[in-house]
């Protein structure tokens, strides 16, 4: 038994299997009486109206016959009950009583009886309000400043808020952008209504706006009527909570402020008449209800709170004062008088359980019996002491974290095969004429230890698929091995930016501690590239020098050899499978090889796989200091002109899909209005409205086809930009000798994890991080290092600003400048957030330099022709 429960004063059962909300109870004196003492009135969605006048019962005792002054059945469902001054001519008390389409009000009076059974109570229906739309809530109170009587504002389920000066209609206002109703109420000292809309803003209205805004019978006319018929409605102040609102209630402050209380989702907020926040306080429990009322102490608000715990909270301002336990969960919860007793709490619960409460204690009867005293011996204790330490220690050297030398507990290996398919798995490619070979790639798992939940997922690049790319394992006892096995092979008519795969398994360790182990294997070139014939001029040409002589290229590349060709010594074709060729040279009198295409991506792979394969050639020759260098022009140019057509694509993109979803709102327009027609009874001409439907129904289609071809194409454009940024990085690392790390810090600004999309695409994120290098370690002066972090990632209107420092970023590693990521004492950095990149502060004298160093880098579209070479003659008498 709890100590801090509330006792139980009066409570009852409200019929059977019947519904209440937060509306159906209200505590006032409905019949009159004079005598101060209120009455419980209550009403439920299965449409009975009761009125209890309780009397305080033994315990053990139930409620008496006579606490119930009235039950009637109204047939509609009670959404909300409230006690004011509603009917004209007089200031009795009446109730008003709301159900989903009619608005009733009734006189509640009661005739002394004769006989001991009591007084009789009736209503009387004053009068009702048949309503147009269907009712949500109701609030009351003296609008305008009228005295001695209450009107009643209705809101409906569409958001129109529906004023009745008592037996007449005033008017209806639409509440702009309303999409939900949320709870409402009204505050006498600044006259104005405050709701909290589906957007999670608390909103006031000035009941002198809406009086004088547009009728909202006009809402639906022309726009020519709509300007004559009022003034816009305009909100007096907004307030956003970041959450939904359960319910709303206005206490008077002092007397010249009042407070507006907002009970959320997960906070209640205590809100100034300016929507200014006086205080918030973050609730432990989920709340259902709750109650401000005036303190006794000056200055402070009480406010009770319950909440889907049984339990009763009471707060002073944000201070828990009391908590009580209740036997339900309350949705509603009122403060009154009954018989003379002040402050009785009343809970109603969302079953019908009725309970008149107060606060107090029940005290324990129980004493704890006297331990027994023994002497402690602490030669016991040191050795339990000792035992748990060991025990702790073995914990902690097991390790929460992933540990290097935990992944013994699964071993993962991917074996490529040597050969392609003999029978191609390759199904629904793209490629053309070409026969699409496909290669099997074997993955072995091997266990220590008994393991749960082993997921493994294989990704390679688009336009590569796998035959399978998910697979699951159970490893019930350890040292077991699981061989997968599955086929890689090219599904469009376009290279990708690698051929590198990579298969990452996730487990759990007997322990439940989750790991992740990944393993990355390499497809080799022959699965998207076939020998071709090597071609004499090309409009993209590379040089990439070594420090070694010259290899042949047949025993670089024995795959794409041709035995019965003696030319292919210095000169071998590739051709791409989707019709592009890309030749590669090696000189006869210098340490240089050259790599053409007329696609500038497409120099990447073969330049890619000539260096690898070199590396791997001389390791096997015991030379380990070989070395390539790259001392050709950087070829910006080609890059820029993929960066532009990839955003170009972007932009066609969303212009497509904004198209789109104008013709979708057209078209189902049309398709209300002939449905509207074919509903009437008399029927009326269509006006070629299935005309204009057809005519929609075609371009939503065409659009659609639109949308789904540029976004092929915007996919083939990111896999040619990434396979273009890949080749620019790795030229820019063998013309400045980078090192790792600084690799893969240019990797990291150049390439980003995340897919493109039109919300976040490449151009925005990789201007960001080369801005924050630019700052930060390549940064010329401490003015350049104040960074702004109120901008967010956005789509550029151009792609000027990332060519701009793109040439800017190979400007200053010409100059010396190295990147980093530790902080430079004489140059100290900042660290930034993708998004908070600001425009970079560049002198006049830098953006001179800036273009001359453009020239420098993009004026080589023929570079190896235009430099004076030795050797050029011998590379193209090679082809000849």
């Amino acid at each position: 038994m709890s100590l801090f429960k509330a006792r139980d004063w009066w409570s009852t059962v409200l019929g059977e299997k019947e519904e209440f909300d937060q509306g159906c109870l209200c505590l006032a004196d409905v019949d009159n009486s004079g005598d101060g003492q209120d009455k419980i009135i209550v009403g439920s969605f299965m449409g009975y109206l009761r009125i209890f006048n309780p009397h305080s019962v033994k315990t053990g005792d139930g409620p008496q016959a006579e606490d119930l002054l009235l039950e009637v059945h109204l047939r509609d469902p009670v959404l909300q009950v409230e006690v004011g001054k509603f009917v004209s001519g007089t200031e009795m008390l009446h109730l008003a009583v709301l159900h989903s389409r009619k608005l009733c009000v009734y006189s509640v009076s009661g005739t002394l009886g004769n006989v001991e059974h009591g007084n009789q109570y009736q209503i009387k229906l004053m009068y009702e309000h048949h309503l147009q739309r269907t009712a949500c809530n109701m609030t009351y109170g003296p609008f305008g400043g009228v005295k001695g009587r209450d009107l009643i504002c209705i809101q409906s389920m569409d958001g129109m808020l529906m004023v009745f000066e008592q037996e007449s209609y005033a008017f209806g206002r639409f509440l702009p952008g309303s999409l939900l109703p949320g709870p409402l109420a009204y505050s006498p000292r600044t006259d104005s209504f405050i709701t909290v809309s589906s957007c999670r803003q608390v909103e006031s209205y000035k009941y002198q706006v809406l009086a004088f805004a547009t009728d909202a019978d006009k809402k639906q006319e022309t726009e020519q009527q709509k300007l004559g018929s009022g003034k816009r409605l305009v909100v007096d102040w907004t307030l956003n909570i970041g959450e939904q609102a359960l319910d709303i209630c206005i206490i008077p402050f002092n007397q010249s402020a009042s407070s507006v209380f907002v009970l959320g989702e997960r906070n209640f907020f205590c809100l100034k008449d300016n929507g200014q926040i006086r205080f918030m306080k973050k609730l432990d429990c989920s709340p259902s209800c709750f109650l401000p009322y005036c303190s006794v102490s000056e200055g402070t608000i009480n406010t009770l709170i319950g909440n889907h715990n049984h339990m009763l909270h009471i707060y002073q301002d944000v201070t828990l004062k009391w908590a009580t336990q209740l036997p339900h969960v309350p949705v509603a919860v009122r403060v009154g008088c009954l018989h003379d007793l002040k402050g009785v709490i009343v809970t109603l619960s969302d079953d019908g359980h009725l309970q008149c409460s107060y606060l107090g204690t029940d005290p324990s009867l129980f004493q704890a019996p006297k331990v027994e005293s023994r002497e402690l011996n602490y030669d016991e204790l040191d050795v339990e002491l000792k035992e748990l330490q060991r025990i702790i220690k073995d914990v902690k050297s097991q390790g929460v974290w992933p540990m290097t030398d935990r992944e013994e507990d699964l071993k993962v290996s991917a074996v490529v095969s040597s050969s392609l398919d003999s029978v191609s798995q390759a199904t629904n490619v793209e490629v053309g004429a070409d026969s699409v070979p496909s290669i099997t790639v074997k993955i072995s798992l091997q266990n220590r230890v008994v393991l749960q939940k082993v997921k493994l997922s294989v990704y390679v690049q688009p336009p590569l698929v796998l035959t399978c790319d998910q697979f699951t394992f159970d490893f019930t006892v350890p040292d077991m091995t699981s061989i997968v096995a599955f086929s890689v092979y090219l599904k469009r008519s376009y290279v990708p930016s690698e051929l590198e795969g990579n298969a990452v398994v996730s487990y759990s360790r007997p322990t439940g501690i989750p790991r992740v182990i990944q393993c990355k294997f390499r497809l080799p070139l022959k699965l998207i590239c076939l020998p071709g014939q090597p071609s004499k001029t090309a409009s993209h040409k590379l040089t990439i020098d070594t420090n070694k002589p010259p290899v042949g290229l047949p025993s670089l590349f024995p795959d794409f050899a041709n035995q019965s060709d003696d030319d292919q010594v210095n000169v071998m074709g590739f051709r791409l499978l989707g019709g592009s060729r890309v030749t590669l040279l090696a000189s006869r009198t210098s340490q240089r090889y050259r790599i053409q295409s007329e696609q500038f991506e497409d120099l990447w792979l073969i330049t890619n796989e000539l260096i690898l394969r070199l590396q791997e050639y001389f390791e096997k020759q015991g030379i380990k200091d070989f070395a390539c260098s790259f001392s050709g022009c950087i070829p910006l140019q080609e890059y820029f002109e993929l960066i532009d057509h990839h955003f170009e694509l972007r932009i066609n993109g969303e212009k497509l899909e904004e198209l789109l979803s104008e013709r979708a709102v057209q078209f189902r327009a049309i398709q209300r209005r002939l449905l509207t027609r074919f509903r009437e009874k008399t029927p009326a001409p269509l006006q070629h409205l299935d005309t204009l439907l057809d005519g929609t129904y075609k371009q939503v289609i065409a659009l659609a086809d639109a949308v789904e071809e540029n976004q092929d194409k915007l996919l083939q454009s990111s896999a040619g930009l990434r396979s273009a940024t890949h080749l620019l990085i790795l030229l820019v690392r063998l013309w400045q000798k980078l090192s790792a790390d600084q690799t893969a810090i240019l990797e990291a600004a150049f390439l980003p994890l995340q897919e493109d999309t039109q919300e976040l695409g490449w151009e925005e994120t990789v201007d960001a991080a080369i801005a924050h290098l630019l700052k930060t370690c390549l940064s010329k002066s401490s003015k350049e290092q104040a960074l702004n972090l109120s901008s967010q990632l956005n789509i550029p209107k151009d792609t000027s600003r990332l060519k701009k420092h793109i040439t800017l970023l190979c400007d200053r590693l010409a100059k010396g400048g190295r990147l980093c990521l530790s902080t430079d004492a004489a140059a100290p950095q900042a660290m930034v957030m993708p998004g908070g990149c600001a425009p970079i502060p560049e002198s006049d004298i830098e953006e001179r330099s800036l273009e001359e160093s453009a020239e420098l880098f993009t004026n080589h579209k023929h570079l190896i022709a235009e430099t004076p070479v030795p050797e050029v003659t011998a590379l193209q008498g090679v082809l000849e």
